[in-house]
């Protein structure tokens, strides 16, 4: 896929997936551009096939060469902040940044700087209003899904919301986990107690997580688990965990001990996700950047 020579125009040529359907039903039924956008795009004439005007209902044939304008210059209010990023992937609608330990994902008030979406705000320049797609906790690592227009945020917000954005974790949590394997199906609440902590509640919203034991460190007395989401709920992993006996190194939010690491354990090491427009898989694998490394 690429940038065609019109401004603001996505060029591609079509795949046999796509032979027969027509464009309106390739916009609205495979990509499901919603409706105000979509419909953006119509009033426009924002639409070319090998360079011609078509009517929406006309079909596409393998090798068409399908123009769409989907990149709307837009004014972003996120102040760029010229700092070095580890671009793990990116192309002209998509980007994966792996987040350092002590960041936050996003600016917490206007004007707010030192931020992940600062960064990459200042990667991808002016007039590209890059939105996060999901977030990590400020120290927490790895890798963190952006959109680098509208279109394409509100595609990636609906994949995620389906469960497609697959998400892999890697933690160190105290103590020897016994069963290899597990699903921690509970749902989560806040904590009247306590301002920013969450707890396992029945009244919350629902929350699993599947786990895998892969090694047992004894120096520390750890256990390596890999945790995979299938909902995303505020400081799921460190909730879910603390609540079977097995706080995250370095989490004293829920019950790790503090000492034990320099920061909570826990790095976001892969992510796996269809391509907002052409489907394709991609997958990002995250290294680990702490200066002093605590998976070792």
């Amino acid at each position: 896929m690429q940038l065609d020579k019109r401004e603001n125009w996505m060029g591609l040529e079509v795949p046999s997936k796509w032979n027969g359907y027509t464009i309106e039903a390739l916009l609205r039924d495979v990509w499901q551009i919603p409706k105000k956008q979509l419909h953006q795009i119509r009033m426009d004439k924002g639409v070319l096939v090998n360079n011609e005007q078509k009517r929406w209902s006309e079909t596409l044939a393998e090798g068409d060469y399908l123009e769409a304008q989907v990149f709307i210059p837009e004014e972003s209010d996120v102040v760029e902040d010229e700092k070095d990023v580890q671009i793990l992937f990116e192309d002209d609608h998509i980007l994966v940044a792996n987040k350092p330990a002590g960041m936050d994902t996003h600016p917490n008030e206007k004007g707010q700087t030192g931020t992940l979406l600062n960064a990459v705000t200042h990667h991808c320049g002016p007039h590209t209003n890059v939105r996060h797609i999901h977030r990590l906790d400020r120290d927490t690592t790895g890798a963190v899904l952006f959109a680098k227009h509208r279109i394409a945020g509100s595609i990636m917000d609906r994949l995620l919301e389906e469960r497609k954005v697959k998400r892999a974790y890697l933690a160190l949590v105290h103590d020897f986990v016994s069963k290899k394997k597990g699903t921690i199906d509970q749902a989560i609440g806040k904590d009247r107690h306590h301002a920013t902590r969450k707890r396992v509640s029945p009244k919350g919203q629902s929350a699993v997580t599947d786990y895998e034991v892969h090694g047992y460190l004894k120096e520390k007395k750890a256990t390596l688990v890999k945790l995979f989401l299938k909902t995303g709920r505020t400081h799921q992993i460190r909730v879910h965990m603390s609540h079977i006996g097995h706080p995250l190194l370095g989490d004293s939010l829920y019950g790790g001990k503090k000492n034990a690491a320099p920061r909570q354990a826990l790095h976001a090491s892969s992510l796996t996700f269809p391509h907002p427009f052409t489907g394709e898989t991609i997958t990002c694998e995250a290294p680990f950047i702490d200066e002093s490394p605590i998976f070792e």
